[in-house]
């Protein structure tokens, strides 16, 4: 079956989505490449600054890899601006998005804020609260978030800074793109997993 015969998924059969899943899992294994592409992307992204977008993720992976932090956070800081292309206004959420079936709940939710905390450096120049951050002060990884953007964002902006090659990170983002949690809800109701 080259394609399913239904125009409406009311109308699909059992077998047409399993064959549909079928190219599904096919489509996952190319989700790294697409990963990759995505950040050689941001090469081109966002002037003004002394160094690209991917130089300033690789800068902060490789800050990250030389701390001896774990694959997932490493990965977790390589790929935290992947958003800044498609949603330039919610860049935190779409990277968190990416990211979430792959990482711990904590790095999740830290991409997911890291704009916030990270205005704490900016926001006071722009008329913005640069205690903005402060919204979360009761929550158990505030602190967490708040040294994320310190050790590995706001200082990741060096044109002398010797980085890795996106290259050098391509097999631990292999390693963790290839194994999901697979805790999204939509995962859940379909594979009733819950």
């Amino acid at each position: 079956m080259k394609t399913v015969a239904f125009t409406k998924m009311e109308d699909g059969t059992r077998e047409e989505y399993a064959y549909l899943d079928q190219l599904e899992v096919e489509y996952c294994k190319g989700l790294t490449d697409r990963l990759l592409n995505a950040m050689r992307g941001l090469e081109n992204s966002l002037s003004g600054y002394k160094i690209n977008r991917l130089e300033h993720c690789l800068q902060g992976a490789t800050r990250a890899h030389r701390a001896g932090e774990s694959d997932e956070m490493i990965v977790t800081i390589l790929l935290h601006d992947i958003g800044d292309e498609l949603a330039p206004h919610s860049h935190s959420e779409m990277a968190a998005a990416i990211l979430r079936p792959f990482v711990a709940e904590k790095l999740y939710w830290i991409v997911k804020h890291h704009g916030i905390f990270q205005m704490y450096y900016y926001a006071h120049h722009c008329g913005g609260d640069r205690n903005t951050r402060d919204m979360y002060k009761d929550h158990e990884w505030y602190q967490d978030a708040v040294d994320f953007c310190a050790d590995y964002d706001q200082n990741c902006f060096d044109p002398e800074y010797d980085s890795e090659s996106l290259e050098f990170f391509e097999p631990i983002v292999r390693r963790v793109v290839s194994n999901p949690r697979f805790d999204d809800v939509e995962h859940n109701a379909r594979y009733g997993t819950a």
